[in-house]
């Protein structure tokens, strides 16, 4: 019977990173900044890897290559759809814009860039920027970046622990400093860069911008509300469940167990587990297997099928599947 992956990340070390996703959630990765990790992945940019039971030491990439089983019947194409990460902004991201499938599959043969955050922390005043305050046109925006002024066009929005977005692709947005998120997004790596403060890399470099692309793919109406509304809380014996984002491409569920919750992994989907906080263990129905013990920071792959599942601890975490 199949088992529980524990996953070993991929670390990023962009310049707007920090150094908590090290200190605080164990991440045994030698790089400063650790910007990002990429919990699980099978992007060829960052493979992460499997820690435990028979494919120890192989990539996921590989093992669901031979496995497609393991994705679900859901994964039509044969491909893991999400690449899952944590991201810890020190400082401002750049201002940025992803591409729909069909735009970065016809100019970057890459899937588009679909994308939701759920806050895991935010420092007091801390803020993203979702879209722009009024309608604009390339115009407008070539003007403004010449001059600096593009600020004065975008939506900024103060954030706070707790709190999702869901970021489709043409949205022009970034992380902002002193946020730290939990990112599950399509898996692709193209990015839009469209003002990035005139900071330079560790070499002395700018870093590339890429307005012509990004104004081709970008939304330029005024933004949508999304300021956070109640989200409905199921609560169970021994845990409570919310339904955070539900797209074409992913579902996410926040879970808070405080003893134990059921769940099952059907043939439909596999499911990723991404631990925030607190610490716990996750039993199948196979007796012979020792349950997978987890902590805060670490991410499991559940292979589609593997039936039923109990997640017991004191642990708050995102369940995610296609």
């Amino acid at each position: 019977m199949v088992e529980v992956m524990k996953l070993e990340p991929v670390g990023k070390d962009y310049l707007w990173g920090g150094t908590r996703l090290r200190e605080e959630y164990g991440k045994k990765i030698d790089i400063t900044p650790l910007a990002e990790t990429w919990e699980c992945s099978v992007h060829p940019d960052g493979k992460s890897v499997i820690a435990n039971g028979e494919y120890k030491g192989r990539t996921l990439a590989d093992v669901l290559k031979e496995h497609p089983e393991y994705l679900g019947s859901k994964a039509s194409n044969g491909e893991l759809p999400v690449l899952i990460k944590f991201i810890d902004a020190k400082k401002d991201l750049s201002v940025q814009v992803h591409p729909d499938d069909k735009y970065a599959r016809a100019h970057e043969h890459q899937n588009g860039k679909t994308e939701m955050w759920y806050v895991i922390d935010a420092v007091e005043g801390a803020s993203l920027i979702y879209g722009f305050r009024h309608n604009v046109t390339p115009e407008i925006l070539r003007k403004a970046m010449g001059t600096g002024t593009l600020g004065k066009h975008l939506q900024k929005i103060e954030v706070h622990k707790g709190d999702v977005y869901y970021v489709p692709p043409g949205t022009v947005h970034a992380i902002g400093a002193g946020v730290m998120v939990a990112e599950i997004q399509e898996s692709s790596n193209v990015t839009y860069r469209v003002y990035d403060y005139d900071r330079v890399d560790k070499n002395g470099m700018k870093r590339e911008l890429h307005f012509d692309k990004a104004v081709n793919v970008m939304d330029m109406s005024i933004a949508p509300d999304v300021s956070q509304k109640p989200r409905m809380v199921r609560y169970y014996p021994g845990c409570s469940r919310e339904l955070l984002c539900r797209c074409k491409y992913f579902e996410v569920e926040r879970v808070q167990v405080t003893k134990g919750s059921s769940f099952s992994v059907m043939h439909s989907s596999f499911q990723v587990v991404m631990c925030l906080d607190g610490y716990g263990e996750i039993e199948t129905s196979d007796e012979d297997r020792k349950p997978m013990r987890f902590q805060k920071g670490e991410t499991m792959f559940l292979p589609a099928g593997i039936g039923r599942c109990r997640m017991l601890g004191d642990v708050e975490a995102l369940k995610i599947r296609c």
